[in-house]
């Protein structure tokens, strides 16, 4: 049987290590071509699939492909989109199969976190009832690190690398000028419903009076009360008080404090800075000069301060889900299966993406601390291993450099167009 194509794509918020992932595969597609012919890349993830918008990867050097490896961000674009079920969303699945067949597509690889598995699994599902057979491996990705089975996601030890970091250099900061100036400095971090990020900015504190000195999870409810009371005892011990907090933090009515209205392409809710809320609660109550930072972008391309365990195990990921394809494994995805924490090692699992699609991994209540303002050492030890190790890019007049490919386009097959609905 001659090799058929393969299509990959980036979905949702990319990372800094999502392009090591693509590396793996692409590298290890290269390795295989009597099963694989080319590895073509949807331009700006699902959606390049649907408009017949492919990138012909080999027309990237080995040296570029190479380079992705220490490269930040979606090299081929990523996109919002979520196909839902087979009933609703009829004619994009056709359309899938369509594209698939005018390019001979035959392997699906879809790079991205816990909505992006679930159309992985559904894709995986197409091919029979639709009569043309495609084998499906999701590859894990999320920065918020919920997906279940897997011990952890790609891209989240290098933003958990970075907080930890940021909140530990902010506060010297803070700390230096607390006498006289600031004494409350608050950094907003991503986590919508899980704290994992949030969690991280704790591997700072690693002594009584370190900083951050107060943790704000999803997970834990927020008690103003409370809340101004940790605050005040920091300051009035330590001189000054920093806190790390999730985007997601609600109140007791079950509201997010930073909720600003609207909803995203993936249907949740558009939050709109929870770090302004807090900060302003303190002034209002206690009277404490205040700073906030948003970390936002800068925690999930910060490929400069990259974990290299993170973009070891986002690699062997990619890696990992060709050999499984061409193995004939479908609707699977690759996990990373921790087999120690001191030493830290792992290996490469795999899980059926029907046990993975919809389902979103939280903070155990074991890695918060009692009164839900810090981590525990469960948690230390599960964290700790995942922000080891370095592994700059290289650097050039003082800069880091990353790859741009090229991105050249597969000439279409197909004589329809199809509009996306948004």
């Amino acid at each position: 049987m001659s090799p058929k194509n393969a299509f990959y794509a980036q979905s949702g918020g990319v990372t800094a290590v999502i392009n090591a992932s693509a590396c793996g595969v692409i590298e290890t597609a290269r390795k295989h071509t009597d099963k694989i012919a080319n590895v073509y890349a949807g331009r700006n993830g699902i959606i390049g699939a649907l408009t017949e918008d492919l990138i012909d990867t080999s027309q990237e050097s080995d040296a570029d492909i190479a380079a992705l490896r220490h490269t930040p961000s979606g090299a081929f674009g990523s996109c919002r989109h979520k196909l839902k079920g087979l009933d609703e969303s009829k004619a994009e699945y056709e359309r899938l199969i369509e594209v698939f067949k005018a390019h001979n597509i035959g392997y699906f690889f879809y790079n991205g976190g816990g909505d992006s598995q679930d159309t992985s699994h559904k894709v995986s599902q197409i091919g029979e009832k639709l009569g043309y057979p495609i084998t499906c491996v999701g590859i894990p990705k999320t920065v918020d690190n919920d997906l279940p089975i897997t011990d952890n996601c790609p891209g989240f030890g290098s933003v958990a690398k970075y907080v930890a970091v940021s909140i530990r250099e902010a506060s010297f900061d803070v700390a230096s000028m607390a006498k006289t100036s600031t004494k409350i400095f608050v950094m907003e971090v991503m986590g919508r419903h899980a704290g994992w990020i949030a969690a991280a900015g704790g591997l700072a504190c690693e002594k009584e009076g370190d900083a951050p000195h107060i943790i704000l999870f999803p997970e834990v409810t927020f008690n103003q009360e409370k809340f101004l009371a940790k605050v005040d005892h920091a300051v009035k011990t330590y001189g000054y008080c920093s806190i790390v907090v999730s985007e997601g933090v609600r109140n007791t009515e079950g509201q997010f404090l930073a909720e600003a209205g609207g909803k995203d392409a993936f249907g949740h809710a558009q939050l709109g800075g929870v770090a302004p809320v807090v900060a302003q609660l303190v002034k209002d109550n206690l009277g404490y000069k205040y700073h906030w930072a948003v970390a936002d972008y800068l925690q999930r391309s910060a490929r400069h301060i990259a974990s290299k365990t993170d973009v070891d195990q986002a690699y062997e990921l990619g890696k990992a889900a060709v050999e499984l394809a061409i193995a004939g494994n479908n609707a699977v995805m690759p996990t990373v299966d921790r087999v120690s924490d001191e030493p830290y090692e792992w290996k490469i699992g795999h899980a059926n993406l029907a046990d993975v699609a919809n389902v979103e991994k939280m903070m155990p209540a074991e890695y918060i601390s009692e009164d839900g303002f810090g981590i525990t050492d469960a948690c230390r030890r599960y964290l700790q291993p995942l922000i080891q190790g370095e592994d700059y890019p290289p650097y050039k007049n003082g800069l880091p450099q990353y790859v741009t490919l090229k991105n050249a386009g597969v000439p279409k097959k197909l004589d329809t167009t199809f509009e996306i609905k948004k």
